[in-house]
């Protein structure tokens, strides 16, 4: 019986182990889920102020390009003005 006896205690000492191994994975797995929900919104918040910036460098492009075109649309409506104002005097020859 002695046998029987030792072979059910070391059964019950290895359950024991066994629960409390299995109550330290919990915890830890309760941790690392933590853990990985907070990394999740940090790589939320970082996905979206990327997202940002990306708008805004879109945005400063464009008025940049606008930019110089302000410019340029000046000097092209000078030129074609110059270039009517040109137009109506040969119109005017050819009237004569």
């Amino acid at each position: 019986m002695s046998i029987i006896a030792q072979k059910l205690n070391s059964i019950v000492h290895r359950t024991q182990k066994l629960v409390e191994l299995s109550e330290a994975l919990q915890e830890h797995n309760e941790l690392l889920s933590l853990e990985n929900q907070s990394i999740k919104v940090a790589l939320e918040t970082s996905e979206n102020k990327r997202k940002e910036l990306a708008e805004t460098l879109r945005i400063l492009k464009l008025a940049k390009s606008f930019e110089g075109t302000n410019e340029k649309t000046l000097d092209m409506k000078q030129k074609i003005n110059d270039f009517v104002r040109e137009i109506d005097k040969c119109i005017v020859l050819l009237k004569k």
